[in-house]
């Protein structure tokens, strides 16, 4: 029964405001949650609203929340603080140690895919500071996917629709959500384990532009339910999941102190609802899953 994880960059919990470029936006669903309000999920799927503070004062920020995701480990309480951008040396340390990635290859799980696409500049020029997914998926010994990979349909870049890599010059044909959705679910029925990434949410939430905000987040949910309809979800579970909120409050340029939402679908659904609070609680869930065999529930 393979697990994918889905995780979008900087999506809180907001208010149904004139602030929250989800408020009012048609054909939402299921990313269209708001404070105090129950959604009606497709496919039966479950929100859980979890906690990205963990417990540690100030505004959630990205590289401890995505090492504490990829993890299971509270590494701002760790640090004492939340720490932003990229993982620092003791969060490195962490990943090192506990990403889930590792943690799935010591229990014989296998086999787990990064089903994102890396560009060549990536391979020539290692950036000084990598992302805690890029450590994760290092600290397990596993390879990278290319854009070959991507154009062979065995991986999907950052931006899915591949319009970034069409303006860069790179040799990529354009995808809708609903083609990029049908991928995602056919590479995770080759893999036990499924992660994918996407963080261009965050990215236009620092930026305010509430324009951008509401067509990323209506293509963002045709790429979901696209993807959920190429699943059977009798066999598969989905997690789709954030580090903290941001592009639900374009108020500010600040990330928020909102609840995260972790939707899931499918099997395990009313498990991993019961033992999810904190962002803490995501990968123990998943090696629960995994590892333990659990009634469908």
């Amino acid at each position: 029964m393979p697990v994918i994880l889905f995780f979008v960059d900087g999506l809180g919990i907001g208010r149904r405001d004139e602030f929250n470029p989800l408020n009012g936006l048609d054909d939402a669903e299921p990313l269209a949650v708001f404070e105090d309000e129950e959604p009606e999920l497709l496919y039966d799927g479950i929100l859980v609203r979890t906690d990205a503070r963990l417990g540690v004062e100030g505004r959630p920020q990205s590289a401890s929340g995505q090492t504490t995701i990829l993890t299971g480990i509270n590494a701002p309480r760790l640090l004492g603080y939340h720490k932003q951008g990229f993982p620092n040396r003791a969060l490195l340390e962490i990943i090192k140690e506990h990403s889930i990635f590792l943690q799935l290859k010591r229990a014989g799980v296998s086999p787990n895919v990064f089903a994102n696409a890396y560009t060549q500049k990536f391979f020539e020029q290692r950036p000084r500071w990598v992302s805690a997914t890029t450590a994760a998926i290092e600290a397990a010994g596993m390879q990278f996917n290319d854009l070959e990979d991507m154009r062979a349909g065995r991986a999907i870049f950052m931006d899915y629709t591949n319009r970034f890599l069409i303006e860069r010059g790179e040799d990529a044909e354009a995808r809708t959500p609903e083609e990029a959705g049908e991928i995602l679910a056919r590479i995770s029925r080759k893999h036990r384990f499924t992660l994918y990434e996407y963080f261009i949410t965050d990215k236009v939430g620092h930026a305010q532009d509430m324009k951008a905000a509401r067509i990323i987040l209506s293509n963002l949910a045709r790429f979901v339910r696209s993807m959920l309809s190429h699943l059977d979800l009798q066999q598969t579970t989905v997690m789709l999941t954030s580090d903290h909120g941001n592009i639900e409050d374009l108020s500010k340029r600040n990330h928020t102190l909102n609840f995260v939402p972790t939707l899931i679908w499918g099997a395990h659904a009313r498990m991993i609802a019961a033992r999810v609070h904190s962002l803490a609680d995501i990968t123990p869930a998943i090696i629960e899953v995994l590892t333990k065999g659990e009634t469908r529930s």
